[in-house]
C-alpha cells in the first residue's frame, strides 16, 4: 500500500551544524536546509493510514506490522508505529505483541450507537442555528455540500470521507464551539471505519444519496424551515 505522497521520516538526514563563532551573516548558499520533524512525518503517515482504513485497504481482522508499513511507505518503523499508536487510542486498532497492529473488527450496533451519538450531539445545534442565522451564511457552505456530490460520484470512500468530515465541520463551526467541533469530528471519523465482513465501500449510489442529503439539508437551513431540518437530519444519521 502506498499513498502515492513519497514521505519520507528524515532519518538519513545530517546533525544540527555547530554554531558558528563569527558575527558575519552566514551567505544564502551555507544556510543549513530545514530538517524534517518527526511529528509532521507521523502526521502525514496518520493521514494515510485513516485513508486506508475507511477505502478498507486495511482491513478488518488483519494484522500489520509497523516495519512493513514502513516500508511501503518508503519511511522508517518509528513514525508508523507511533501513528498506529495513535490509531490504537481512537480505537481503530489494537496492539498485537510482537506481531504488529490489528485492525478492529466492528459491528453494525457499533455503527449505529456512533449514529445516534452524532445525532444527540449534531441535530440540536443546527436546529438552534436554523432559527438565528441567515440564509447567506447556509450558502456559504453550498460549495462544500457540492463537493460531498462530486466525491460521491467517484465512487472512493476515502475521498468521500475526506469531503463529508469537511461539511460538517463547517456546519458545526458555526456555533462557534471548539470542543464541540473537536468531539463531533472524532465520532464523525470513527463512524466512516468500514465495518469488518462487509465491502470495503458503500456503492456509489449510496455514496450520492447521501451527498443529496447534504444539498436538501442546506435548502431546509437557508429557508429556516425547521419541520424540514429535524426530518433530514434524522434520515440523514439513521441511513449511515
Amino acid at each position: 500500500m502506498h499513498d502515492g505522497s513519497g514521505v519520507r521520516d528524515g532519518s538519513g538526514s545530517r546533525g544540527v551544524p555547530a554554531a558558528r563563532t563569527s558575527s558575519a551573516p552566514p551567505s544564502p548558499s551555507a544556510a543549513p536546509r530545514p530538517a524534517i520533524q518527526r511529528a509532521s512525518v507521523r502526521g502525514q503517515i496518520l493521514d494515510a493510514l485513516r485513508a486506508a482504513l475507511v477505502a478498507g485497504e486495511l482491513a478488518p481482522g488483519e494484522v500489520y506490522s509497523a516495519p512493513a508499513l514502513g516500508e511501503s511507505f518508503g519511511v522508517s518503523a518509528t513514525p508508523v508505529r507511533e501513528a498506529m499508536q495513535q490509531l490504537a487510542v481512537e480505537g481503530a486498532v489494537e496492539v498485537v505483541p510482537n506481531r504488529g497492529f490489528r485492525v478492529v473488527e466492528r459491528g453494525a450496533r457499533e455503527l449505529a450507537e456512533l449514529a445516534e451519538i452524532r445525532g444527540l450531539i449534531e441535530a440540536p445545534v443546527m436546529l438552534r442555528l436554523a432559527r438565528t442565522l441567515p440564509a447567506d451564511d447556509w450558502e456559504d457552505l453550498r460549495p462544500l455540500a457540492e463537493e460531498t456530490a462530486r466525491a460521491a460520484a467517484v465512487g472512493c470512500r476515502a475521498t468521500y470521507a475526506e469531503a463529508d468530515r469537511a461539511f460538517h465541520r463547517a456546519l458545526l463551526a458555526l456555533a462557534g464551539n471548539e470542543q464541540l467541533l473537536r468531539i463531533a469530528d472524532d465520532l464523525h471519523r470513527r463512524a466512516q471505519w468500514p465495518l469488518g465482513g462487509s465491502p470495503t465501500a458503500r456503492a456509489r449510489l449510496e455514496l450520492m444519496a447521501d451527498a443529496a442529503q447534504h444539498l436538501a439539508l442546506l435548502d431546509a437551513l437557508s429557508a429556516q424551515d425547521l419541520s424540514a431540518v429535524e426530518a433530514l437530519l434524522r434520515e440523514h444519521f439513521v441511513s449511515m
